[in-house]
């Protein structure tokens, strides 16, 4: 995994990471062992959401 996009103000990251089946992985670059899956469906949603500007 490599990050997607790290904060200069240190060393914390959410890397993104696409496995062969399409999924996003997502985990956190200080707590590496713990992820995230994500299927394409539900990331083209989350992706479309936040560029109609939607907050979470």
């Amino acid at each position: 995994m490599r990050p997607n996009r790290c904060d200069n103000s240190g060393p914390n990251c959410l890397e993104v990471a696409v496995d062969p089946d399409g999924n996003r992985v997502l985990r956190n670059s200080k707590r590496p062992e713990i992820t995230i899956k994500i299927d394409p469906r539900e990331w083209s949603t989350f992706v479309e959401s936040v560029r109609a500007g939607q907050t979470f």
